[in-house]
């Protein structure tokens, strides 16, 4: 018995098939496309199957939780669609780091395994999918993609919006509000931010995160100091528990 091509084992993971020129423009990094003038890249069909992805999630969401207030939907599906999530279906559920075609620079530094083209890629061929088979054609490669993960979010707490929740969290511990540093390195078509999580008069760094974008590196950020406060929250509470107990007594010897 003869092993299925690569192709057909990734339209069997997608659940669709795709014109092999389509694919191969939804398969294609603008640094191969710089290199071979005149080929198309996938930067459009990722524009489109974004917009796409957004609508079938949101809509799901909405029918799924009809309790659920517009913010917490809104953290739900930020998480859910999330370079995060996205690029581990990649990896896991289509596989298709061999398939991506880059230029030889990219191709060097790992490319096919960085999780923000892998994100790309995914609504690329999304948006590959609308184009050769409606929006109910791409609706179902969605779902078939994505519903474990809308699943999974409804359960995560704190982690669907780590920002806010480090905010909370600080709070609660009678902290400053978090602030964020922020830098960053590299040429301008694959640029890295780096984000430092902040926080006190003397701007402590309790997290620090590296992302695409300024909000990713800041998410990840947040993320690290959040567990860095929850890991002393302990103690943070019994100073002040203490703290207070002092400020009682001395206010009652004082009377």
């Amino acid at each position: 018995m003869t092993e299925p091509e690569p192709r057909e084992e990734l339209f069997s993971a997608l659940g669709v098939t795709i014109s092999p020129d389509l694919l191969i423009q939804a398969l294609t990094h603008r640094s191969f496309s710089h290199e071979h003038p005149g080929t198309s890249n996938y930067e459009r069909l990722e524009f489109l199957g974004d917009a796409v992805l957004e609508l079938v999630s949101t809509e799901t969401l909405f029918t799924l939780h009809p309790d659920m207030t517009e913010g917490q939907l809104a953290k739900m599906r930020a998480k859910a669609v999330s370079e995060e999530a996205l690029s581990a279906i990649a990896r896991d559920k289509l596989h298709v780091g061999p398939f991506i075609l880059l230029g030889h620079g990219e191709a060097e530094s790992g490319g096919a395994e960085k999780s923000s083209i892998l994100c790309d890629i995914v609504e690329s061929l999304i948006g590959a999918t609308f184009l050769e088979h409606g929006i109910e054609g791409a609706r179902k490669v969605v779902h078939r993609l994505i519903d474990d993960t809308l699943a999974e979010v409804a359960t995560e707490g704190p982690a669907l919006d780590w920002k806010t929740s480090l905010t909370v969290k600080a709070h609660e511990l009678g902290l400053d509000e978090p602030r964020y540093r922020m830098s960053v390195s590299g040429p301008e078509y694959a640029q890295e931010f780096t984000a430092k999580a902040t926080i006190g008069p003397k701007d402590d760094i309790i997290g620090k995160g590296t992302g695409t974008s300024k909000r990713k590196a800041q998410l990840v950020a947040a993320e690290m100091a959040w567990h860095e406060l929850d890991r002393y929250a302990p103690a943070l509470k019994a100073a002040r528990k203490n703290g207070s107990s002092k400020h009682r007594r001395s206010g009652s010897a004082g009377n």
